[in-house]
């Protein structure tokens, strides 16, 4: 055994959510061993599945839809799912209950909460201004959004923001972590700059929701979207979620006024009125199977805090740096993300010449990420269920497919 991976073993003994990996469904073989087993490195694009969530769901399937039928619309909880769901979220994303409605995809509440912000900035403001870095998905709908509302859209870098802003910026849409490099943005200091300048700030938590610390309402944060299907291990196409500020709510006129957000759903009266708080955030009838089984999903986070995740996360990434220098011939890789802690998030992307072709021979010897066109490898940490044996190898199996 080398030197490091007797740390790891070390590290994984006194780790306070090594528990929790039991939760998950990570090596349905049990007569695979231990070093054959999978290391999944890749919930920052799919988390794994929760071992509660097929019974949750099959009680929701036989009973509740095949036995209850209807009656599971109010029964089964069903009608108030979206908030219902959104409130376990929240502490997640540090914000109080009523705050955060769970439905649509997060694309969808990207194009609600853009346009929601221009609506809120007013007439006088026709700039939005949109992180140049961003995800693609963010940045067409700020361009469709930005012609829909008739504002110019400008791509900037995030810590460019501050200086960009001013009396025409309306809105600006950011990520909280750089999907490709992990890098983390300054989320109070950006935020702060935004509404200062009097414009609406937009945030997207896909890549820090579950895996970090936000603090939303401690930091003022106006409208936020994410997905629940990356560290929140919600499944594939779960729902995502819009965060709109309490203080703000009464005044969000979203673009997509559905029957689900009106104030009396059943009334169906032809003209519209908005419902009060977060459900001005819902549109049309929720996706219940995926959301129930987010729901279920939502259980492994019982007992554990944020910080405790982001401590795992931080220790994590420092560890695979840490093997990666020591197994990888020098020069092979380059590290891209940062190695600050308070600029990186819970993944690590390595620059390699063949990216492509070394991450489909990493998989093909059970250690999972994912690759980024045109040169990036990326590694995601779940603290929930990635020990540092874990990284140990991925790291000992990088080095050798390299070699």
């Amino acid at each position: 055994m080398s030197d490091l991976a007797v740390v790891a073993e070390k590290l994984d003994a006194v780790d306070e959510l090594a528990a929790k990996r039991a939760e998950f469904v990570l090596d349905p073989a049990s007569d695979r061993a231990a070093e054959a087993a999978d290391v999944y490195l890749d919930g920052n694009s799919l988390g794994a599945l929760p071992g509660v969530v097929p019974g949750r769901v099959e009680d929701v399937v036989r009973r509740q839809w095949g036995e209850l039928r209807i009656r599971s619309w109010e029964e089964s909880g069903w009608w108030t799912a979206p908030e219902r769901i959104g409130d376990r979220i929240a502490p997640l994303v540090g914000a109080a209950p009523g705050q955060i409605v769970v439905g649509d995809s997060t694309s969808v509440n990207v194009f609600k909460a853009l346009v929601g912000a221009v609506r809120m900035a007013g007439e006088g403001r026709d700039e939005l201004l949109v992180d140049a870095t961003t995800f693609p998905t963010d940045g067409y709908i700020a361009e469709s959004a930005a012609r829909m509302t008739g504002r110019t859209l400008r791509p900037v870098a995030p810590a460019d923001v501050p200086g960009a802003l001013g009396e025409r910026t309306a809105a600006v849409l950011l990520n909280h972590v750089d999907y490709r490099t992990g890098r983390l943005h300054d989320l109070p200091g950006l935020t702060a700059a935004v509404r200062e300048a009097g414009a609406v700030a937009v945030w997207d938590l896909c890549h820090s929701a579950g895996a970090l610390p936000v603090g939303l309402d401690e930091h003022g944060v106006d409208l936020a979207v994410g997905c629940t299907y990356k560290y929140l291990n919600g499944g594939p196409g779960s729902p995502a979620y819009l965060y709109v500020r309490r203080e703000l709510q009464d005044r969000f006129d979203s673009p997509l006024p559905g029957w689900n957000s009106h104030a009396e759903p059943f009334g169906m009266r032809s003209g519209y009125e908005a419902a009060p708080g977060a459900l001005r955030g819902r549109v049309g009838t929720p996706d219940i199977l995926s959301m129930l089984a987010l729901e279920a999903a939502l259980d492994v986070w019982d007992g554990v805090s944020v910080e405790a995740v982001r401590a795992k996360s931080l220790a994590l990434t420092d560890f695979f740096l840490q093997c990666v220098a020591a197994y990888v011939p020098e020069g092979r890789v380059v590290c891209v993300t940062p190695l600050a802690h308070e600029e990186r998030g819970s993944q690590i992307a390595l620059r390699c010449d063949d990216a492509g072709d070394v991450m489909k021979r990493l998989i093909e010897r059970g250690v999972v990420g994912d690759f980024r066109a045109p040169d990036v490898l990326r590694f995601g940490f779940t603290p929930l269920y990635v020990g540092f044996a874990d990284v140990e190898r991925a790291a000992r199996v990088l080095a050798q497919t390299l070699a």
